[in-house]
């Protein structure tokens, strides 16, 4: 198959959309890393994609906006609880954070139990369609993540307590509807993971490793006619592991 600008328009859009992820979610890696608390964004991902399943559950084919708003809620008051748990039970916090995901995600299940197309919604919220993604949500992305990566640089204090998980429920809320839980975790987790024993220039190799994951994963995705966010998944995994032999040089001993 030839790389041709038909092609060209299928990927562009979706790497648009990791570049995007990666974006805010390689710093957000590195501070969820650093507080220990590593699946916190299956928790909210999930918590958000139960948000979107209730919503076209109740509501037959609601507004793009309608689904924006339920789901950050739903990821809000999620991450509130566990900024709860944190406060007051911070020596089990990672055991709680578990506990909500599975509660998240075999509710989600529970919703979709008698839904024909239940298996499909499902699946659309745990690998994505990111080859789908349309001008409207790149656009109001880009604008709120740009919102995001401002205040986290400008204000510091923002990334402690409260302020943290705020912003992480907004970038989860988006994320996940773009790319899926999968990739969310992956963008967040792996590129952070990857860097973590490296002396210097830790977030400009996390971007590095995120983004060669994402062009690989849509090129194979392209040529192969397999889905794309398994694929990036995987790429991100090889990424990382490349990244990490490739600049052991520099980790600290």
């Amino acid at each position: 198959m030839l790389l041709d600008w038909e092609n060209l328009s299928i990927i562009g859009p979706a790497l648009i959309a990791g570049l995007l992820v990666l974006a805010t979610h390689a710093p957000l890696g590195q501070m969820v890393l650093k507080r220990g608390i590593i699946f916190i964004d299956l928790a909210i991902a999930q918590i958000a994609g139960l948000g979107v399943i209730v919503t076209h559950q109740f509501i037959h084919e609601p507004q793009w906006w309608l689904s924006q708003i339920i789901a950050l809620a739903s990821a809000i008051l999620g991450s509130m609880l566990l900024r709860w748990t944190e406060k007051y039970w911070s020596q089990i916090q990672e055991a709680l954070i578990g506990i909500v995901f599975v509660l998240a995600a075999t509710g989600g299940i529970l919703v979709l139990s008698r839904n024909p197309e239940g298996g499909e919604h499902l699946q659309d919220i745990l690998t994505g369609q990111i080859l789908w993604v349309n001008s409207q949500q790149l656009i109001f992305t880009a604008i709120v993540y740009a919102v995001v990566l401002l205040l986290w640089y400008r204000m510091p204090r923002l990334r402690q307590g409260s302020g943290f998980y705020l912003l992480f429920a907004v970038c989860i809320t988006l994320s996940v509807q773009m790319v899926g839980v999968y990739l969310v975790f992956s963008s967040l987790i792996i590129p952070a993971v990857a860097v973590s024993q490296m002396k210097k220039n830790q977030l400009a190799i996390a971007y590095a490793t995120g983004i060669c994951a994402y062009v690989a994963g849509l090129l194979v995705s392209l040529f192969t006619d397999l889905p794309s966010g398994p694929l990036i998944v995987m790429m991100m995994a090889l990424s990382g592991v490349i990244f990490w032999n490739l600049f052991s040089s520099i980790r600290e001993t």
